[in-house]
């Protein structure tokens, strides 16, 4: 059993790599190919059976799922959209959950309302991996994007607690303000164990100074944050959010960039095994799901027009929830415009109070700061505007996966029609993920919609590189500028790196003025072919034995580290196109 199980374990992995290979050539998300090759796997005369503990998604794969997604989300993004993000996550899936339920408790007799809610808690979480995959493929606004991952972040942690009370409900041991109660409990224990183990972790990791080390401990963070919070009655998903949330926002300030690059591939490797495997399980255990249905005497075919009418419905609740909420986010940039003015002529008055002949002082720092933070978090609500077509774009983006299969494993063997259960919200999980997900490409392209404008990020990027590239070279300027040993620098080390410094401003300027190849660019493309001489040489005298294997590595390692400089200073000219 055991070789067998390896041997399904490898073979998965090499589907989740050809399929993520193959999925973005053929317009569609990875995730749904998964499941429908899962699905027609399972039906292979002779295939072994195979169910995932739902134990082991929920505590073993979602804590790192979670964390890796959260990581890579901006917090300031986060905090700028957290009102679309906190209704989609927690009031559509309350809503949601309360009206399938209610249907549930209709269709199915014998079904209690606790355990009916618990099921609609179970459909209510939409799974992000999907749509968001999509829409970065397709160009849509950075502000959906954002949206849409934030989003799938926090509703898991909803939908959980959720079920966790519904379930605590059938056997009559709660009340509504103990379920209140319950919810605020397990959101704000979580949100102060996830800050805790973010800044402790960060603190840790930045006195390893080896991006090993570090990587290693960003492994275990995920559960660090996970399992306290759960044990104490809290949400393990918001407290893992948190801690990702803040390692990824002090990152740039507390690791090194070889620490930043290490994880970064580290963690997109584990994060895609870990989703897409999910996606695949989900698919392969639809035929073990069909037969105990049968076996309990329920009828499939019945059980999957539940599901669908599950589906219809959260689709229409979905659009209705929407359609005010993005209403309500217009109006919010239509006041953003307003009180922008308003912000820039506090700065003017802020400004002129200053004394000329006096240092501004750390509270006049401070109320400047603040005050341009504050225009920064205006200009962007007026700037991103989310029309009607993201309306849209976010109604049809409500595919359910990951949570919705381990949950719906975790009703009690008790609950009346268990096994037509779980059915009923993988049809929801199966359909959504196929249909909306198959679709939302096709919507996308329909309604014309365009990510963010290239020619304002050319802009916006030349003005950051101006900004910090004078505060570099004003260090350079400083006459009081000492090595770490005292002594002064040489004037010709100084102005070498001077040029060094004006080269990142230069390959800039050359991308935003011509499409022709300027002297950075053919610098860079000279740099590459004379490090493929040198790789060349270097394999040679590898192959004859001349040098030690240590100094081989050594000089490996120097290659490679000049040619990842390169494709980074590529991918910035890339993006700047």
């Amino acid at each position: 059993m055991e070789s067998e199980l390896a041997l399904l374990s490898a073979v998965g992995v090499l589907v989740i790599v050809v399929v993520s290979f193959f999925a973005p050539k053929l317009g569609v998300a990875a995730p749904i190919v998964l499941v429908l090759i899962g699905v027609g796997a399972s039906y292979i005369p002779g295939a072994p059976e195979f169910e995932l503990p739902h134990e082991l998604i929920l505590t073993v794969a979602l804590p790192p799922i979670l964390y890796s997604a959260a990581v890579n989300v901006p917090i300031v993004d986060f905090r700028r959209n957290f009102k679309a993000i906190s209704g989609l996550s927690v009031l559509l899936v309350i809503v949601s959950a309360f009206v399938t339920g209610f249907v549930f408790y209709l269709l199915l007799p014998d079904l209690s309302l606790p355990a009916a809610i618990a099921l609609g808690a179970v459909i209510s979480p939409p799974d992000a991996v999907a749509a968001t995959s999509i829409g970065k493929r397709l160009g849509l606004p950075p502000r959906l994007v954002t949206v849409m991952e934030g989003e799938g972040l926090v509703n898991d942690a909803t939908a959980l607690v959720m079920l966790r009370s519904a379930i605590a409900a059938v056997g009559g041991t709660v009340t509504f303000f103990g379920v209140v109660g319950d919810f605020l409990f397990a959101l704000f224990v979580a949100i102060a164990v996830g800050a805790i183990i973010g800044i402790v972790s960060v603190w840790v990791r930045s006195k390893l100074n080896d991006s090993v080390l570090t990587t290693a401990i960003s492994f275990a963070v995920p559960f660090i944050a996970f399992v306290p919070s759960e044990q104490m009655g809290a949400s393990g998903v918001v407290a893992v959010v948190t801690a990702g949330l803040i390692t990824g926002h002090q990152s740039a300030r507390h690791f090194s960039a070889q620490d930043r690059i290490s994880e970064r591939i580290n963690w997109r490797t584990a994060q895609l095994i870990l989703e897409n495997g999910v996606f695949l399980i989900m698919g392969y255990e639809v035929h073990i799901i069909v037969a105990e249905v049968e076996k309990g005497g329920f009828s499939v075919m019945n059980s999957i027009l539940i599901g669908l009418i599950a589906t219809a419905i959260l689709l229409v609740v979905r659009v209705l929830f929407v359609v005010p909420l993005f209403a309500a986010l217009r109006a919010d940039q239509r006041r953003a415009q307003q009180q922008g003015a308003r912000l820039n002529q506090a700065l003017e008055r802020l400004a002129a109070a200053r004394p000329a002949d006096v240092g501004p002082s750390k509270r006049w720092n401070r109320a400047t700061r603040l005050l341009q933070r504050r225009q920064a978090d205006m200009d962007f609500l007026a700037s991103e505007g989310l029309g009607w077509r993201g309306a849209a774009v976010l109604s049809w983006s409500g595919m359910r996966g990951v949570i919705t299969l381990a949950a719906a494993q975790s009703l009690p063997d008790t609950t009346p029609y268990e096994p037509q259960l779980v059915l009923i919200a993988f049809t929801v999980a199966l359909v959504t993920l196929v249909l909306q997900g198959g679709t939302l490409p096709l919507l996308i392209r329909i309604l014309g919609i365009k990510g963010s404008n290239a020619a304002a990020d050319r802009t916006e990027l030349a003005v950051l590189i101006d900004e910090i590239g004078s505060i570099g070279g004003a260090l350079l300027d400083n006459p009081e500028l000492r090595q770490p040993n005292g002594s002064p620098y040489e004037d010709t080390i100084i102005s070498q790196v001077r040029v060094d410094t004006a080269r990142l401003s230069e390959a800039l300027s050359e991308t935003l003025n011509s499409d022709a190849p300027g002297p950075q660019e053919q610098r860079r493309a000279l740099r590459r072919h004379v490090l493929q001489a040198e790789r060349a040489a270097l394999l040679d005298a590898r192959s004859r034995g001349v040098y030690s294997s240590r100094v081989l590595e050594r000089a490996q390692a120097i290659l490679d580290a000049e040619e990842t400089r390169l494709g980074h200073m590529d991918d910035g000219a890339a993006g700047a196109h």
